[in-house]
């Protein structure tokens, strides 16, 4: 394999929640003009694997591209059946069902599934007063957590927090949630579209759930929970890269890191990587290079860098994001250590980086 940024078929969700923000606020082109509550901008989920669009790999699915090239794409001594990480667009127009995502040891255990889906949502844009649901209130039993669902009294048992453009919170697998009315964000997490759900409609076309469906749900979904998770909201860890370029730590975890890099015009952005980086631009159309090969990435497009590139050059002005599977150590921890953050301060963005830093300590 010869690397070279790559482009992915984008899939486009029509789910009733969704809206036009995607397209109106964002500036994304080339999805369908009907109301979109997600696009999937670096999928290998089963039945929905981006298809590469570009150069010499155009036409095979990022499936097929990480059985061909897994070292190549992911980085040296890696190997698994699919691409393990999974971006999105969501336009929360109107509020998502309540649902939850199980976590690896549940999935596997009562879907069947390889893993579960620990998930985290970076705000883009939320209307003043914007609230999500996340996580199970202190004090809350089983049984009234269940009655309340039953009831369709989220408020009584779901701790419901203020949502602010900027902000990101880390959810993992078992967590309750849901946000919306007006709210627009990018969510990174697991290769996974596992969910159990605690509404009494179909997201797809919000005709009404079957009693015994909707029982059979709530029975999975109370297997599911994690009631003892109550994540928060984040502002991120930013530390200073260069000349008019930040670069701000929004989550990590062992599923995946996310980041924020914004430049100017005094110098470009420049980021060196060993791991396949999803770089998706939330500004204004920038000018991409690595290895000598330009690409123009517009409003609200993707590119998947692989990890044999090793570097990218972003002229600015930029504002992009990053998303990977990390070692929690290299890429996260020691950065931000050397920037003068505490690891308590660290260990907020997400889950795994207190033991990772205690095995270097131990090692």
């Amino acid at each position: 394999m010869d690397p070279y940024p790559l482009r992915l078929t984008v899939t486009a969700k029509p789910l009733v929640f969704g809206g036009h923000a995607i397209a109106r606020r964002l500036g994304k082109t080339g999805i369908p003009d009907w109301s979109v509550a997600e696009t999937w901008e670096c999928s290998d989920v089963e039945g929905f694997s981006g298809t590469v669009t570009n150069g010499p790999l155009a036409g095979r699915s990022l499936r097929q591209v990480v059985a061909e090239h897994p070292e190549e794409l992911m980085g040296a001594g890696w190997s698994g059946e699919c691409f393990p990480v999974l971006t999105k667009f969501i336009d929360a127009a109107g509020t998502l069902p309540v649902h939850l995502h199980a976590d690896d040891e549940t999935a596997q255990r009562l879907e069947g599934e390889r893993n579960g889906k620990t998930e985290a949502w970076h705000i883009l844009d939320a209307a003043p007063g914007a609230t999500a649901l996340c996580g199970v209130k202190d004090g809350v039993t089983e049984e009234e957590l269940r009655a309340a669902l039953e009831a369709q009294d989220f408020d009584r048992v779901l701790r419901r927090l203020p949502v602010r453009p900027g902000e990101t919170i880390y959810v993992p697998g078992g967590t309750p949630h849901s946000f919306g009315p007006d709210t627009l964000i990018y969510e990174i997490e697991q290769t996974s579209d596992i969910q159990q759900h605690a509404m009494q409609w179909n997201m797809e076309d919000g005709s009404p759930v079957p009693d015994e469906e909707f029982a059979a749900n709530l029975d999975m979904l109370m297997q599911e929970v994690k009631p003892e998770l109550r994540p928060d909201f984040r502002t991120g860890l930013k530390i200073a890269v260069g000349d008019g370029v930040d670069r701000t730590f929004l989550c990590a975890g062992p599923y995946f890191a996310l980041e924020r890099w914004g430049a100017g015009t005094a110098e470009p952005l420049r980021r060196s990587f060993t791991t396949a980086q999803i770089l998706t631009n939330v500004g204004a159309p920038v000018q991409v290079r690595a290895r000598g090969i330009r690409e123009e990435l517009g409003r609200a497009e993707t590119l998947l860098l692989p990890a044999a590139l090793g570097e990218v050059e972003i002229a600015g002005p930029a504002d992009v994001l990053f998303g990977y599977l990390p070692d929690l150590r290299r890429d996260v921890i020691v950065p931000l250590a050397e920037a003068g953050y505490s690891p308590q301060v660290v260990a907020t963005l997400g889950e795994g980086l207190d033991a990772a830093d205690e095995d270097t300590a131990a090692a």
